[in-house]
């Protein structure tokens, strides 16, 4: 960039106007930035000019240097005292000497790929060894090394450069139930499950909650347990599976042990029942299941801590009259899939989809055959007519707060 004819401050002034938008970048190095602050300097009589001039001065370095004010304030003061700019920083003549030397680094990857990768203390007693007991003069500066000192190097780029590797994450291979979606090709009984927490007190567990919704028609049993464990867990499972109204085809949940063990898998060998569990990185293969634990087990529940002892309580409530609720009563929102004009498939909930699990299961084609023996749409439909929603949700309601204050009031007891 020439600029050698702005030499007035009207110009510089007319210059800073027509280039509001225009950066440069025209300088090599910083030697030649130097070069060009100087000679404008010189060329416009910085010394000479009033305060407003000067401004306009430093705003017209600024924009052809890059510098920032306060660095050209630095600089200019330089050049009015007559010093030559140049790069003042460098090594400091007393820096700190190194102890370890690149081969010392070098020397202890060699160690630590050799041994694995130990301990400091027990690195450090190695490098010891090599020097007093062995002789070896490689390690006379390293057998001084400190275990504190020994993470420092092990910390270092050439150390890192020459020792350290990255490798992703292994996923846990476990030969329990296959990873994928499950998919129920128009049947019930594929089941979506998940556990709830009741929440901790003083560090005692609460009672655990077990949810199962069908895919399909929505479904759901609610059944409630002391703790997630083989001989709590199983007994609870065969109940609430035995509650449904058709045979269960379909288990999945998410890779929990409380689901994936060999005695869960058992079980549902016996019902000749597939096993799935979620994918990594799908987290809407559960979905189904953990909406249902906001909307039916904490909307019914709640987050307070509640005894393990009521469990049992608890789990007759639930089916005597939150599954009856929730699957008679309670309307659910179904999506119709819609594909765009790019090809990708959009859930919409129309309200003519908005029925309860019970009226998605009547509107099924040939669903009495997937039904259990002695179980029909018919007597479902009848039971779910003997009271009203209003009616359902009020006696729901009610006994609920009968089931809080029993809780309430054997805690206090107790206590």
């Amino acid at each position: 960039m020439d600029e050698s004819r702005l030499g007035s401050i009207a110009q510089l002034q007319a210059f800073l106007e027509g280039t509001l938008e225009v950066s440069f970048s025209a300088f090599a190095d910083d030697q030649e930035r130097y070069a060009h602050i100087a000679s404008v300097v010189r060329r416009l009589g910085y010394t000479r000019l009033s305060r407003p001039d000067k401004g306009i001065v430093l705003r017209y370095l600024a924009r052809t240097s890059g510098y920032s004010r306060a660095q050209l304030t630095r600089l200019l003061a330089r050049v009015l005292e007559g010093q030559p700019l140049a790069k003042r920083y460098r090594v400091p003549a007393h820096a700190f000497a190194r102890r370890y030397s690149p081969a010392d680094v070098a020397l202890l990857v060699s160690v630590d790929r050799a041994h694995g990768c130990l301990s400091g203390p027990a690195t450090v007693h190695l490098l010891r060894r090599a020097w007093h007991v062995h002789g070896d003069a490689r390690f006379e500066r390293l057998a001084q090394l400190s275990p504190s000192h020994l993470y420092n190097l092990r910390k270092s780029g050439p150390y890192k450069a020459a020792r350290v590797s990255l490798t992703k994450t292994r996923p846990v291979l476990n030969a329990i139930g296959q990873r994928r979606a499950p998919d129920p090709g128009g049947r019930v009984g594929f089941i979506r499950i998940d556990s709830v927490h009741q929440g901790d007190l003083d560090r005692i567990k609460g009672v655990y909650y077990v949810n199962a919704v069908d895919i399909l028609t929505q479904w759901e049993v609610v059944a409630c347990c002391e703790r997630i464990s083989e001989a709590f867990l199983l007994p609870v499972l065969e109940q609430l599976m035995a509650q449904f109204p058709f045979p269960i085809r379909g288990f999945h949940s998410d890779n929990g042990g409380e689901f994936v063990n060999r005695q869960v898998a058992a079980l549902l060998g016996k019902l000749q029942a597939e096993q799935t569990k979620s994918r990594p990185r799908k987290s809407n293969d559960n979905a189904l299941a953990e909406s249902k634990n906001a909307a039916v087990v904490r909307k019914t529940f709640g987050y307070s801590h509640i005894p393990q002892r009521f469990a049992g309580l608890i789990n007759t409530f639930c089916q005597e009259h939150l599954n009856t609720y929730v699957n008679l009563h309670r309307p659910c929102l179904f999506a119709k899939q819609v594909m765009d004009a790019k090809g990708k498939i959009r859930k919409t909930y129309p309200p003519e989809l908005v029925q309860t699990p019970l009226e998605k299961l009547a509107s099924l084609p040939d669903i009495d055959k997937q039904l259990r023996r002695g179980i029909t749409v018919q007597l479902l439909q009848q039971q779910a007519v003997q009271v009203t929603d209003l009616q359902a949700a009020e006696q729901l309601n009610a006994a609920r707060m009968a089931l809080f204050a029993t809780i309430e009031k054997r805690s206090r007891r107790l206590a």
